[in-house]
């Protein structure tokens, strides 16, 4: 009875462990030309930045906790799973944004000042808005990017309030005219 219990059970294990990776209708949607990604960071406990924010230095900074690094490893597996290429990986200045853009392990990440949040000062939240526009417009319809930055910057961008770690799809018409296209949450 043990023995047929033990092999049950390796049984069990093996085929929890190959089962397929599940389709995800909306996360296959960045295979489609001209689709990519704005990602707000995964969790980093707080609002805003202390007082003594200082860019460049994380220790003055709000950073992902263990949750939000779990969550950022999650978020990268499943876009890798899914089989879905990415060509650009681009992320705001701040730590944790930074930080989540690394533990996608997506490809090279690239910072990008345009992405950096404008939470505290709102005077370049059109300029950084139409900057990010216009880069993803300038992308070859056949690459894809993934954009890692903060909830003010995807607000303006597409008028999506994304919670932490949330990806929002969209297109960029040559004029700069943002279409999101879907939003998905694919680790808590």
């Amino acid at each position: 009875m043990r023995a047929s219990l033990l092999t049950l059970f390796v049984v069990a294990t093996a085929l929890l462990a190959t089962k397929p990776v599940e389709a995800n209708p909306i996360l296959d949607r960045l295979t489609e030309p001209g689709t990519h990604a704005i990602l707000r960071h995964a969790l980093a406990p707080g609002t805003g930045d202390p007082a003594d924010f200082t860019l460049g230095d994380c220790t003055t900074q709000r950073n992902l906790d263990d949750v939000g690094r779990a969550q950022a490893r999650a978020i990268g597996a499943a876009v890798r799973d899914a089989g879905i290429a990415i060509d650009h990986v681009l992320t705001s200045q701040w730590c944790r944004t930074a930080e989540t853009a690394l533990l996608l392990d997506l490809g090279p990440v690239t910072e990008a000042p345009m992405l950096n949040s404008f939470f505290r000062d709102r005077s370049t939240a059109d300029s950084q808005t139409v900057a990010t526009a216009a880069a993803l417009a300038e992308l070859p319809p056949g690459e894809t990017a993934v954009l890692v930055t903060h909830q003010v910057n995807i607000t303006a961008l597409t008028g999506v309030f994304p919670r932490s770690g949330e990806m929002v799809l969209l297109r960029v018409g040559k004029d700069g005219d943002v279409t999101v296209l879907d939003r998905v949450l694919l680790a808590d």
